[in-house]
């Protein structure tokens, strides 16, 4: 991926159970330092997901890394980002609350 042009990933997931799942995910970026400039612009894991049993999904992120990346010395020997999430179950009836609100 070149700083500041977009790139689009997929995730495989999959339900191995006998009955459907609705999940949410979270995600990691290392090194830690060079999450600053990971952007997502579109992600599954902005929303929960229903997954059917046995059923395997291909899940999109859009994202960018910012382009002040090349000039931060602190990420100048940083040559590999890695992206990765963790799927669990929702709590069933339980709301998430938006980021950054009351």
């Amino acid at each position: 991926v070149v700083p500041g042009e977009t790139a689009l990933a997929f995730y495989k997931a999959k339900n191995p159970t006998d009955k459907p799942i609705i999940g949410i995910s979270t995600y990691n970026v290392i090194p830690f330092e060079a999450g600053q400039y990971f952007n997502k612009i579109q992600c599954f894991c902005f929303e929960e997901q229903r997954l059917n049993p046995q059923e395997e999904v291909d899940m999109p992120v859009f994202f960018y890394i910012d382009p002040d990346f090349v000039d931060d010395p602190k990420m100048a020997k940083v040559d590999l980002i890695t992206l990765s999430y963790t799927f669990f179950e929702a709590k069933e009836g339980q709301k998430l609350p938006l980021p950054g609100y009351q």
